[in-house]
């Protein structure tokens, strides 16, 4: 990441954060009643993710790993007896609440203070749990390369491009190349997995990560990530 890139970065986080803290620390009283109404047990949850990619002395590399906060969106007991699973579409697990925090983001706000933190950013590619995210390097080539020397982000380009679990939109241009980006050999027991929607998360992740190396690259398109971001709250874009 270029320095100028890097100081820009810091400066629209500590600003995106404190701003959007403001606005949006209204909406957890509300959003908190309708949780504890919904179902028994707490309000917020604090998940193990994995950050940052960096390089360790002597070859190899490591995540930088943080506690991330959000509002529950599952039952107390989802994971009880599977241990950490991605979540899809039609979770069971997910309680009614859950699923229209999920539709509107506002699961995610608590990240704000990540950010502040110096957790996370306000842009980059998402951060997965270190339990997933082992497994899905292991299957998916360069997967762990979207988040080297890059924190992950509140938003991002998939999440402004795709669904909430990572699926092209219908009508998309993204959509029309699915078959090609993810089943290219059309095998019927490949159909549907989802390492699919990871790998076209990747290839934006990517595409973001690349717009860091010229910072008027960065820049104009960081800008429009943050823009569009509640627009697609506001469309509940996703599952």
């Amino acid at each position: 990441m270029r320095p100028a890139v890097k100081v820009c970065k810091r400066v629209i986080d500590l600003a995106g954060a404190i701003c959007g803290l403001g606005l949006t620390l209204p909406l957890y009283v509300p959003i908190a009643l309708a949780i504890r109404l919904d179902s028994p047990g707490p309000v917020f949850i604090v998940q193990r993710r994995a950050g940052k990619l960096v390089d360790e002395e002597g070859g190899g590399h490591r995540w930088v790993e943080f506690d991330m906060f959000k509002f529950r969106s599952m039952r107390v007991d989802a994971e009880r007896g599977t241990g950490a699973v991605v979540s899809g579409k039609g979770d069971p697990r997910i309680t009614r609440v859950g699923r229209i925090l999920r539709r509107t983001r506002l699961d995610e706000l608590p990240q704000f203070w990540n950010i502040l933190r110096g957790d996370m950013s306000l842009v980059g590619p998402r951060p997965e749990r270190p339990e997933l995210l082992v497994n899905l390097a292991a299957a998916i080539p360069y997967f762990e390369e979207r988040t080297r020397g890059m924190k992950p982000g509140l938003t991002g380009l998939a999440q402004i491009s795709l669904g909430y679990t990572g699926e092209a939109p219908e009508g998309s241009e993204v959509a029309k190349l699915r078959k090609t980006l993810t089943n290219p050999f059309q095998l019927e027991e490949a159909e549907g997995a989802l390492a699919d929607d990871m790998r076209l998360k990747l290839m934006f992740d990517l595409a973001y990560a690349a717009s860091l190396e010229d910072f008027w690259s960065y820049l104009p398109l960081e800008l429009e990530i943050i823009l569009k971001t509640p627009l697609v709250m506001a469309l509940s874009r996703g599952r």
